[in-house]
């Protein structure tokens, strides 16, 4: 029998539980450094850091930690979309043309199907991940320091993988939201974000260029013996699948800020973010916006988890028994690559935010997975 609500999060119970799952990824240098955080109802149910910001200068990871967020500046710069959907600037079902003409991937036949601001939020506008190298596109993470308007007459230049709206695939489209929201509202994305998320919720510490270096945490990836310091550029993987990383672009101001992987920020930030959303939006969006992030948008296309999909920002576990997730139908979960995880559901009225310094463990596998299953106990 599983434990009772008042039981599963318990302050005691909840933090042995995810205590433990933490002690042993540090000791065994899978994760270098962690921040863990879940709110309950509202309130802190658990805060720790653990290990280093940066082991080499023996410097300890504390809660304000600032990280690389990776694909967690997705969720930022949706809201930031549909916050300027509220205020009647664009509207999820404009073309992309709308507001970037130049901007018309072909797909394989020749033809120039429509593309929607929709089709970007969803991942499901033909575009992708993992362009051959020799199209010379930045996907947000490496690669060649670009201008926002380079990059995206490069991604432009590709063909589409499928028809908008056919399928789902995860992409750089939010790199060209990024672009179109410049276009539409006249400022830099930098300003953007910070006009309509950051600056409204009092996120002192979630920006595009780290004006904090003092407490951005060193960048580390997996190795066989355990975490290594990333160098610069740094691969994970292997020829067929690997990811490239290059820690310094945060610092580079000559590249385009990517709207899919470009902030850095902390923990307590993003939580702050999650559960303004899950509590209804104020001060950033409204209802029918909070909406549009809270419900599965693809139906039924494929994501590589079954049961679940994607709403106009993240993905929705809408059935979330058919992998065996402990999550409520209706919950919210993405990451980061460079070694983050979350997840709200607002059934239990539960947000959990999971931020390491350590690519790809942090973000995938043993240790989010192991998280994720003690907070639910």
């Amino acid at each position: 029998m599983s434990a009772s609500p008042e039981a599963q999060f318990a302050p005691g119970a909840l933090a042995a539980r995810i205590d433990a799952v933490i002690d042993a990824a540090v000791a065994e240098s899978r994760i270098v450094g962690a921040v863990v955080l879940v709110a309950k109802d509202g309130a802190i149910a658990y805060a720790r850091a653990a290990g280093h910001a940066d082991r080499e200068a023996g410097i300890p990871t504390s809660q304000d930690t600032i990280f690389r967020l990776a694909s967690v500046t997705k969720p930022m710069v949706a809201a930031t979309a549909l916050a300027f959907v509220d205020d009647g600037i664009i509207g999820v079902n404009d073309p992309v043309t709308r507001f970037l003409p130049g901007f018309r991937p072909k797909l394989a036949d020749g033809s120039t199907p429509v593309i929607t601001i929709r089709h970007l939020l969803t991942h499901t506008s033909g575009l992708i991940y993992g362009y051959d190298a020799a199209a010379g596109i930045c996907e947000g993470l490496a690669g060649p320091s670009l201008s926002m308007a380079e990059n995206l007459t490069r991604i432009a230049a590709q063909p589409l993988a499928f028809a908008p709206g056919s399928a789902f695939r995860y992409s750089v489209a939010i790199d060209v939201l990024g672009g179109l929201l410049e276009r539409a509202a006249g400022a830099s994305l930098p300003e953007l974000v910070a006009a309509k998320v950051t600056r409204p919720l009092g996120l002192e510490d979630t920006e595009f260029y780290p004006s904090k270096v003092d407490r951005l945490a060193a960048a580390y990836g997996d190795g066989a013996d355990g975490a290594v310091r990333m160098d610069d550029p740094h691969t994970i993987g292997n020829p067929e699948s690997s990811v490239t990383f290059s820690p310094s672009r945060a610092f580079d101001r000559a590249v385009f800020a990517s709207g899919g992987a470009g902030m850095v920020g902390s923990a307590p930030d993003f939580l702050r973010f999650l559960e303004a959303v899950r509590q209804g939006g104020s001060p950033i969006l409204s209802p029918k916006s909070v909406a549009l992030l809270s419900e599965n948008a693809i139906g039924a296309f494929d994501t590589g988890v079954a049961g679940r999909g994607f709403s106009l920002g993240w993905s929705i576990h809408h059935h979330p028994e058919a992998s065996g997730a402990p999550f409520s139908p209706g919950t919210w979960q993405w990451g980061g690559v460079y070694g983050h995880s979350w997840f709200v559901d607002p059934a239990r009225a539960l947000s959990v935010v999971s931020f390491s310094n350590t690519a790809l463990a942090g973000v995938g596998g043993a240790y989010p997975d192991a998280i994720r299953d003690a907070v639910y106990g």
